[in-house]
């Protein structure tokens, strides 16, 4: 897959690019990273993207024609063009599974007070990480490259994808690791038993709970199979997934 950045501060997206699972994901080819600068497509001398908005207003509004210049300098047939856009649908993660699909990703990062209108005729689609406004639409994109990324074959075990929280529609049940007992707080019994059948439907319990508790606007749209609602109805009545007693 191939990602590509426009925006006026492509320096911040140097550590993102040799970071972690995104540096080595770049360093593999699984995702070739790249950025282009928006200022380098202004047509007068000092390099101008903004303007003052026609009819009034605070703040300043970014030019269509260094926008949709850069746009098109990079875009080809199999590019996917995204706005970031505080008006824009709300990102999640069956967006970031569709997003893999693409094999050119092109983020567009606004500043200022926006971008002018006429630029989203070049623009696929536009998303939002959340209704609040950020200074600039980078951090935004880092975000959800983020997310795709690591769903690439080969960025991360295909086991650690599987298990994270939102692939199933709950949250991720909780994690221990060592020592089993930290100045008192101790591992459930459960995950030290090797009752593999046991521990997969405790952390199926643990992870339908977790959600009802943390997110009951995600749980509302749960759909529980019979096991799952076997689970939570055993939670309710006081009853935890345990260790089987030894006869």
């Amino acid at each position: 897959m191939r990602i590509t950045f426009l925006t006026l501060f492509p320096e911040m997206y140097d550590r993102f690019m040799s970071t972690s699972i995104i540096g080595r994901a770049h360093d593999n080819g699984l995702a070739r990273i790249d950025t282009v600068q928006i200022r380098d497509f202004a047509h007068d001398r000092y390099h101008h993207v903004d303007d003052t908005p026609f009819g009034g207003g605070a703040g300043m509004v970014m030019k269509p024609q260094p926008v949709i210049d850069a746009i098109c300098s990079v875009k080809d047939e199999g590019s996917h063009v995204i706005l970031m856009d505080p008006s824009g649908s709300v990102y999640d993660q069956k967006k970031a599974h569709e997003l893999t699909g693409y094999s050119h990703l092109i983020f567009l990062c606004g500043h200022y007070e926006g971008i002018d209108e006429r630029v989203k005729a070049y623009v696929d689609e536009s998303l939002s990480i959340g209704d609040y406004v950020l200074t600039g639409g980078e951090l935004a994109s880092m975000v959800i490259a983020d997310s795709v990324i690591r769903l690439l074959d080969g960025a991360i075990t295909a086991d650690s994808a599987a298990d994270e929280s939102f692939e199933h529609g709950l949250l991720e049940y909780p994690q221990y690791t060592h020592p089993a007992d930290y100045q008192g707080m101790k591992v459930p019994d459960i995950l030290l038993s090797g009752h593999h059948e046991m521990i997969r439907r405790w952390r199926l319990q643990q992870a339908l709970v977790k959600t009802r508790e943390k997110r009951p606007d995600l749980f509302a749209g749960y759909v529980m199979n019979a096991e799952e609602e076997k689970l939570l109805s055993m939670w309710d009545e006081g009853i935890e997934v345990k260790v089987p007693e030894k006869k």
